[in-house]
């Protein structure tokens, strides 16, 4: 009985709750942007040393090899962050682009001696040519980033090449509008039970009841009357 008395309550101001669900759908589709196409490109490189040549003492099983190796895979992907990196970046891929723009699209990250480096664009063929020239910077740059190495290089080496992908909507703009939804309805259901509760219309006999009047007989509403009939006509 208390649920349908509560759908009696939300039916009778289903209009607020249906207002509020098409000005929240209408928001969306007149005031949010539309979303522009958006490319990634991750790349992975393989970062160490060369090996050493093999002395006359012992060396720890190359043990300070692997683990310079370490040390430099930690420099590395801060140096790939870094305004000078994007500035060589800028310069090899042969295209008009400001460093600030390219060091705040790279992000890295590290995994034992694997470097990863991805790289957001707006334009497809653009984004091609930074994560070439990404790949050279670091081929061909990496003693001028690491000078304490002195004649002895660091050894980079690519095992996925640049690959550009579209990159789809973010989460937050997919549950954008049914969370706009859930709010509406939400609100418009609280709305209209605040106000059934501060509305003094008798509308059932237990409104009466409650305020201890007695009920000597109730008419029932035509609604009901044209349901009794039809039931009673189609047997």
């Amino acid at each position: 009985m208390e649920l349908r008395r509560y759908w009696c309550i939300v039916r009778r101001r289903l209009w607020i709750i249906i207002v509020l669900l098409t000005v929240s759908a209408l928001s969306y589709l007149l005031f949010t942007p539309p979303r522009t196409a958006s490319y990634t490109v991750s790349m992975r490189f393989l970062v160490g040393l060369k090996p050493e040549q093999k002395p006359q003492v012992y060396t720890y099983d190359r043990y300070y090899t692997w683990l310079t190796a370490e040390y430099l895979i930690d420099d590395l992907a801060e140096v790939v962050k870094s305004h000078g990196f994007a500035q060589d970046v800028a310069a090899l891929s042969g295209i008009s682009v400001p460093p600030g723009a390219i060091q705040g699209a790279t992000a890295s990250g590290k995994l034992h001696r694997i470097l990863t480096v991805n790289v957001t664009w707006a334009d497809q063929k653009q984004l091609k040519a930074i994560g070439e020239a990404v790949v050279d910077a670091l081929n061909d740059r990496a003693d001028d980033y690491f000078a304490q190495f002195g004649g002895e290089r660091a050894v980079i080496s690519v095992i996925d090449p640049p690959q550009v992908q579209s990159v789809g909507p973010s989460l937050r703009q997919r549950i954008d509008l049914p969370l706009r939804l859930l709010l509406a309805g939400g609100l418009g259901i609280a709305l209209t039970f605040f106000l059934d509760y501060v509305d003094d219309s008798i509308r059932h006999r237990d409104d009466l009841e409650e305020l201890g009047i007695p009920v000597l007989g109730e008419i029932p509403s035509s609604r009901r009357i044209l349901s009794f009939w039809w039931h009673r006509s189609n047997p």
